[in-house]
C-alpha cells in the first residue's frame, strides 16, 4: 500500500470516528461528513491519473457538485434546527414530535 492510499484510508476512517463518536453537535457531524466526502473527491481524482486513464474524469466532478447540495442542505437543517430549537445540540432533537 502506497502512502497516498494510507492517506487517503486514514482520512476517511478518521471522518467516520469522529462522526460516531462526537455527536453532541450537528455542526460536527456536517464537518465530519465533509471531510468524508473531501477524502473520496481526492481519492477519486487520483485514481484515474494513477490508472493512466481518462474516461472517469467527470466522476470527481459530480461528485463534487453533490457534495455543495449536501452541504447547503445540511447547513439549511442547521439553520433551521437552530431557530426552533434554540441550539445545535443533538439530543435536544426530538424526531417523534411534529
Amino acid at each position: 500500500m502506497s502512502l497516498m492510499h494510507l492517506s487517503f484510508y486514514s482520512a476517511f476512517t478518521l471522518s467516520c470516528l469522529g462522526l460516531t463518536f462526537h455527536r453532541t453537535h450537528l455542526i460536527s457531524a456536517l464537518l465530519c461528513l465533509e471531510s468524508m466526502m473531501l477524502s473520496m473527491y481526492t481519492a477519486l481524482s487520483i485514481w484515474p491519473v494513477e490508472n493512466h486513464t481518462t474516461s472517469l474524469t467527470l466522476i470527481p466532478v459530480l461528485m463534487l457538485a453533490f457534495s455543495a447540495c449536501e452541504a447547503g442542505t445540511g447547513l439549511a437543517a442547521l439553520v433551521a434546527s437552530t431557530r426552533t430549537h434554540g441550539s445545535d445540540h443533538l439530543h435536544n432533537f426530538n424526531l417523534l414530535q411534529c
